[in-house]
């Protein structure tokens, strides 16, 4: 048996890549995505990036308000991060 996420969702909602994360902001949004990463070393613009895509992703997900409104009103599931740390170890995925 394998699991299977309880919330699916597209990965490919928004591409990893500069030009996928800037399309899916607005414009005050994508202004300051691009002044980040062009503002930084190269080393370190991965971390823009991932940044940057996480908020995308969030921006772009159909249930996002939802989301925004429970976490705002403190009904957002959540999940410890010694929980997560060990479910990571223990799918040998890396730990960040």
């Amino acid at each position: 048996m394998s699991a299977q996420p309880i919330h699916s969702h597209q990965p490919d909602r928004v591409p990893r890549n500069a030009e996928g994360i800037a399309a899916a902001l607005d414009e005050a949004r994508r202004l300051e995505f691009y002044r980040q990463l062009l503002a930084v070393a190269p080393e370190d613009a991965e971390g823009v990036l991932k940044r940057w895509w996480a908020e995308a992703m969030l921006d772009t997900d159909p249930r996002g308000d939802r989301l925004t409104e429970a976490a705002l009103n403190g009904t957002l599931p959540t999940t410890p991060l010694a929980q997560v740390i060990a479910h990571r170890k223990q799918a040998g995925l890396p730990i960040e």
